[in-house]
């Protein structure tokens, strides 16, 4: 599935979204960009821009164990 941005003039806004759904889900999905989609959209590229500068944390499989049973033992009580 290719993704596409637009602008779109507000005159034309109502009608375009009107033909869009027109289509089932599986044909086109409107993703609607809000201050949360931009949010995660950016900490996402953050993430991925530390992995490929190699700034980001890894941690084994062994630390990961480890830390999540700490956690799920705080959570327990």
């Amino acid at each position: 599935m290719q993704t596409i941005r637009l602008r779109v003039n507000n005159k034309v806004y109502s009608n375009l979204m009107w033909f869009l759904k027109r289509f089932r889900n599986d044909e086109i999905q409107v993703i609607n960009e809000d201050s949360n989609f931009m949010s995660v959209q950016e900490y996402m590229k953050n993430e991925i821009h530390k992995l490929e500068s190699a700034e980001a944390e890894m941690m084994s499989l062994e630390e990961l164990d480890d830390d999540l049973e700490i956690t799920i033992r705080k959570y327990e009580d």
